[in-house]
């Protein structure tokens, strides 16, 4: 293992920073949430996993550590997100609090708010993160936030000197730090008449135009405004860490003036740090649930291997944006990773520096405990071609690669799935064919290509004695004898195999699909 203490990893410089600003600690508290408005995206999932890999760093220098996830489900249901089903019957739910609009998918769940939060929940533990979960509607509408909001309406002048430092158009003494959901809608379209002082609050439906009286202490209709609620949380839970989007931390953002509020509730604000979005190869800009637009902690789990998708963050500044892709940049994306495994394991060499934050990584973007052996390491590229001679069959694939040691098994089925659905789902036509058959019909040639084919036939009987280098040069060697040039008979050659112009390259194509196979298919 690395040495955490001299780690120069953003993670174990955030630890570190914690410790130092909240001082030797029997517990510390990491918060992140999101209100669950629509698909949970994979840029979401960018909050959870960087709080969590501060919260290993803690834990691995020895602290306790509360990870506490908010579902932030007593929000208001303000857009029917594009990918939703039976976006006609959502509509007449706008305006609802989240929790109290229906499930319309399939999953049926209790409601639209807890099908959101049970997809996260499912995912999150396949990448070792398994959080502390809060539902802030389970806790506002069985009034336990009580004497917080009435202790917000006692500070409410503060409160509002605080926000007018950030705005063009000042609030006034009419303005509220709540909002109310109507008992009569069930909408938040209220006005809050008054507040005696206690725990009475006054407030009209502005569509039925009825008033109510209701009690901060057995009501279920009160909530404080985001950027009350969230410094108001900070100090109910003592939160220590908790880091924002950079739309939160711009100048004048919520974080700014959550950290002036949260001395309303006499708490000092926690140590943060500003994310960056991310983008999908190939969409550009910011992901948002509300648009439908979405890619999720699941569709990225299909193609990268739970490591790999640690990876992805654990590698990558906090700050910075980058795109996950799920085109060719896939291929790389692996190599990276394989490159840092070898790293880690003394099998590429690297200077002190590049040794230590390598290492970091890849203890990082293990799920558990890393692992004493390092997984096989085979190209991501090589292994869709491998799994395309085997007609898409995993174990058949594996089985083939005889050098595989039983601890590397797990690990390798599991990238090969990951190759699979990548073929399956994500790879242009020039990344997927099939092997031809002894029976499949032949491509017309010429009788220079015809004899180059024969002798390339005679010649694959052999290729499991060379190597593919030696196997290479031969290949040249025949195009010379028979008098065409090598690129002619390698279109001869992939024609003849997979019916195709081009493929994979020749030497190590015809190696892999061994001598019997390739013999056969070229002899015909």
């Amino acid at each position: 293992m690395s040495n955490i203490n001299n780690s120069t990893h953003w993670a174990d410089i955030t630890a570190k920073k914690i410790i130092a600003l909240k001082g030797d600690k029997d517990l510390y508290t990491c918060a992140s949430g999101i209100t669950p408005s629509g698909t949970v995206h994979i840029g979401n999932f960018r909050e959870i996993i960087s709080t969590y890999l501060v919260v290993q760093s803690l834990r691995e220098m020895g602290k306790k550590v509360r990870f506490i996830y908010s579902w932030d489900d007593y929000d208001v249901f303000r857009k029917v997100p594009k990918n939703m089903p039976q976006p006609e019957v959502l509509e007449t739910y706008l305006r609802y609090p989240i929790t109290l609009v229906p499930d319309t998918s399939a999953s049926k769940a209790e409601s639209y708010a807890r099908k959101n939060e049970m997809d996260v929940e499912k995912e999150l533990p396949i990448v070792g993160i398994n959080p502390e979960y809060i539902y802030q509607a389970e806790r506002y509408r069985n009034s336990y936030y009580a004497e917080d909001i009435k202790h917000a309406l006692e500070k409410k002048s503060e409160i509002i000197a605080i926000l007018n430092e950030y705005r063009t158009t000042p609030l006034d003494d009419s303005w509220w730090p709540i909002a109310v959901f109507s008992s009569f809608t069930n909408k938040d379209d209220t006005t809050v008449l008054s507040w005696d002082g206690e725990y009475g609050i006054t407030y009209r439906d502005n569509i039925v135009n009825k008033t109510e009286t209701i009690d901060l202490r057995t009501t279920s209709l009160v909530k404080l405004h985001w950027r009350i609620d969230w410094p108001m949380r900070w100090a109910k839970e003592k939160v220590d860490f908790e880091p924002a989007g950079k739309d939160h931390h711009s100048e004048g953002g919520s974080f700014d003036t959550s950290k002036k509020i949260v001395k309303c509730f006499d708490y000092e604000a926690p140590v943060s740090f500003q994310y960056d979005f991310i983008s999908i190869k190939g969409h550009g800009g910011k992901i948002s649930s509300s648009s439908g637009d979405v890619i999720s902690l699941r569709d990225v789990l299909e193609i990268y291997t739970k490591e790999l998708t640690r990876y992805l963050f654990a590698s990558t500044r906090v700050n910075a944006e980058f795109s996950i892709s799920f085109d060719t940049d896939v291929f790389k994306i692996y190599e990276d990773y394989d490159n840092t495994e070898r790293i880690y394991f003394g099998l590429t060499s690297a200077n002190d520096k590049k040794k230590e934050k390598e290492s970091r990584i890849y203890e990082l973007s293990q799920v558990g405990e890393v692992p004493k052996t390092i997984s096989y390491q085979i190209p991501f590229r090589h292994l869709t071609n491998l799994l395309l001679i085997h007609s898409l069959d995993i174990d058949e694939t594996i089985a083939t690669l005889p050098d595989v040691k039983e601890d590397q098994v797990e690990r390798l089925k599991a990238k090969a799935l990951c190759a699979k659905n990548w073929l399956l789902n994500y790879a242009d036509d020039e990344f997927t064919w099939s092997l031809s058959s002894k029976d499949s019909p032949l491509p017309e040639m010429t009788d220079n290509d015809k004899k180059a084919i024969k002798m390339l036939s005679v010649l694959s009987k052999d290729i499991d004695t060379m190597d593919e280098k030696e196997l290479a040069n031969k290949i040249y060697d025949i195009a010379k004898d028979a008098e065409i040039e090598p690129s002619e008979l390698f279109t001869s050659a992939y024609r003849v195999l997979i019916a195709r112009d081009k493929g994979p390259r020749l030497a190590g194509f015809l190696k892999a699909i061994g001598a019997k196979k390739a013999s056969e298919i070229l002899g015909r």
